[in-house]
């Protein structure tokens, strides 16, 4: 299909490197102000605004040409080359500064769509002309950046047609963003009920004591405690502390051959520590495990080398490599996933900081028996269990969905670049996978899961 190719030094207004080394030094950071943008900044299509070091006012008026705002594009020319991000018009700052490893970008808007734009190079055509001048001695860099850069091809649309993909794409990707805000919330709702209950023991009185008033938390009532010798601290009379391995189902990974090992797709999805934290899928095996070492959705893995990731698993029909434990509520389970999370994480973290730089921390199967868990009595079980698991089977079809998204999104990015797909069958293809999806909007914050 024949495109309109244009120069680069057509659509753009505006073109600077970043400042010098010399220019920012550390004496020059401060804890507000002007934001500097470093490479986490721009690994996505739109900027990511965390992680900032800031500079003053006056430091950035005296840096000139490095100073990026709204609407404008930036690109890395040295480092982790092939990143690029644009920065949108609800940015959190009028105002940023470039970093000496970036340069940014203007566009002429009454040519160019910076959404479009950025996306475009977010495909692998546009990927790799924007690796085309990349210089393979040394470090990783761009050579001559903004000169080279101006001389690229640009496959033009017509505008209106620009922004039309760009909202298609966008809007797939805020619908993304806006799952991980919500599977955040998620969890910072169990953590706090899981304080509340399980820490501070502030659970509705009357759930444990049918005498107290469901009004006001357990302890604060005047519920009974009683010591624990595990524990070393009081907790609810008639509640129990098991070991993690009593109340769920806790197995260790198969020892997979790594030279059976290929990152083709073909053979059994296996899933390592390093895959934990992000739920992802980096190598598969010709060698099949026994059924006991599939994975399911919601099961809790926990890497046992390095820095112990923890994360719970969206996925099914895959198999756990050696050096990670999975830990799985069955029929006979009195304790939640979150409980094994929040009473295992305090214990981890410490281990992980007492590890120094310069070894590997290991967790081994005498630290996971040593994970203790607080079983309430059975009044309390029910509306426990309803609470935490109905937070946790929403987390997981969030992110099951933002799977969905992400694989839609990645698939429409080329098609629609290249004019395979049009946007009107695009948005069909959105519509549908809506309309798939289940309403699994948050329910209103009970009073009851807190106890006060």
């Amino acid at each position: 299909m024949s495109r309109q190719m244009v120069r680069m030094n057509e659509l753009i207004d505006e073109i600077t490197m970043g400042p010098f080394g010399s220019d920012i030094t550390v004496d020059n950071f401060i804890d507000d102000g002007v934001p500097v943008l470093n490479g986490c900044n721009v690994s996505g299509i739109k900027l990511i605004e965390e992680s900032f070091k800031y500079v003053s006012e006056e430091k950035a008026i005296a840096l000139k040409k490095a100073n990026t705002k709204r609407g404008d594009i930036v690109i890395t020319h040295r480092g982790t080359l092939g990143q690029i991000s644009y920065i949108p018009n609800d940015s959190k700052y009028d105002n940023y500064i470039i970093s000496q490893s970036q340069f940014r970008v203007t566009l002429k808007k009454e040519k160019i769509d910076p959404i479009y734009f950025t996306y475009y190079f977010h495909t692998s055509e546009g990927q790799k002309r924007l690796l085309s001048f990349k210089n393979h001695v040394g470090v990783p860099a761009l050579a001559q950046a903004t000169t080279n850069f101006r001389l690229l091809e640009f496959p033009v649309k017509p505008l209106p047609e620009q922004k039309a993909i760009a909202k298609v794409l966008s809007d797939l990707d805020a619908k993304i963003e806006l799952n991980n805000k919500i599977n955040a919330e998620l969890e910072a709702m169990a953590k706090l009920i899981y304080d509340y209950w399980f820490v501070q023991f502030e659970f509705p009185a009357n759930l444990q004591d049918p005498t107290l008033s469901g009004a006001e938390g357990y302890k604060s009532s005047g519920g009974k405690m009683v010591y624990n010798e595990e524990l070393k601290r009081e907790i609810p009379e008639g509640w129990e502390v098991k070991q993690i391995k009593e109340e769920l189902e806790v197995q260790y990974g198969f020892p997979f051959s790594t030279k059976l090992f290929n990152e083709e797709g073909s053979g059994y999805p296996v899933v390592r520590i390093r895959d934990i934290l992000n739920n992802t899928i980096s190598i598969y095996s010709i060698e099949k495990a026994e059924n006991k070492y599939q994975l399911e959705k919601g099961d809790l893995l926990i890497g046992m080398d390095g820095n112990f990731h923890m994360n719970f698993w969206d996925k099914n029909d895959c198999y756990l490599n050696q050096r990670c434990v999975r830990i799985r509520k069955n029929i006979n389970s009195r304790v939640s996933l979150f409980q094994a999370l929040f009473s295992s994480k305090p214990y981890i973290q410490a281990r992980e900081k007492n590890v120094s730089r310069t070894t590997v921390g290991h967790l081994s199967a005498k630290d996971i028996d040593s994970l203790y868990v607080l079983v309430p009595n059975s009044s309390l079980l029910v509306t426990k269990s309803k609470v935490f698991d109905n937070l946790l089977d929403k987390l997981i079809t969030n992110r099951n969905q933002n799977q969905q998204l992400a694989s839609l999104r990645d698939w429409l990015l080329p098609m629609l670049m290249n004019g395979q797909v049009t946007v009107k069958e695009a948005e069909k293809k959105v519509e549908k996978l809506y309309n798939q999806a289940e309403n699994h909007s948050m329910a209103a914050e009970p009073k009851v899961y807190y106890g006060k």
